[in-house]
């Protein structure tokens, strides 16, 4: 339960596309990660303008986990198109993302079923493309030390899985570092040992990163 607990969603690592071709057709996948209904239709139009030849630009996207759900065949026959890249969506786990699957018509019909396989498969070859990572809450720690504790402590911070997000230099230094959520206290508490207790930890904010550990 704690690690369920520890992984809040699956997120694209990037936006990608990835071309395939299925009997003389050319299939562009794109896929981007989106936080709004808003940033999909911008992907959809933007893909709709850059690829304004193109014989369709299918689309689908969902956004929390699957509780908001869109698609178009956009000139397809009905459930050929649109329907299978929202199944690939909702198989590949990431909750917030659009795929918008372009297709250039080679000549040759490919039939229901082919149209399905193959606008499945260009959604799923774009989404692999991208990546998909693990998202996680962490916890934005700002440590204040002397110049040689910090030698010792940004040699001991890698084994944490944390990452280092500022550093300022003056009388002493501050770090500003982000771990997860689950180790955050741990942290605090091996850096105050590791200082006899001259270095205290401070969270001073919390946000979804990309989780460090193994799943």
């Amino acid at each position: 339960m704690a690690e369920k607990e520890k992984i809040a969603r699956l997120a694209l690592a990037k936006r990608a596309s990835a071309e395939m071709t299925e009997r003389k057709s050319l299939f562009i996948g794109t896929a981007a990660p989106i936080a709004s209904e808003a940033e999909a239709r911008e992907l959809i139009e933007e893909m709709r303008r850059k690829y304004h030849d193109a014989t369709h630009n299918v689309y689908a996207y969902q956004l929390s986990g699957g509780a908001i759900a869109r698609y178009s065949d956009d000139g397809e026959p009905q459930g050929t198109a649109g329907i299978p890249v929202l199944n690939i969506l909702k198989m590949s786990g990431v909750s917030d993302l659009c795929v918008v699957v372009t297709r250039y018509f080679g000549g040759i019909l490919l039939g229901a079923g082919g149209l399905v396989r193959a606008y499945a498969a260009s959604a799923k070859l774009a989404i692999e493309t991208a990546g998909i990572v693990a998202m996680t809450d962490f916890a934005i720690l700002r440590i204040r030390c002397s110049y040689s504790e910090y030698q010792k402590i940004t040699a001991a911070l890698p084994k944490w899985g944390v990452t280092e997000d500022d550093t300022q230099y003056d009388d002493a230094v501050t770090v500003t570092v982000g771990v997860e959520n689950t180790r955050a206290e741990a942290l605090m508490q091996f850096l105050s040992e590791m200082t006899n207790g001259r270095v205290a930890a401070q969270i001073v904010g919390h946000e979804e990163r990309p989780c460090t550990q193994n799943l």
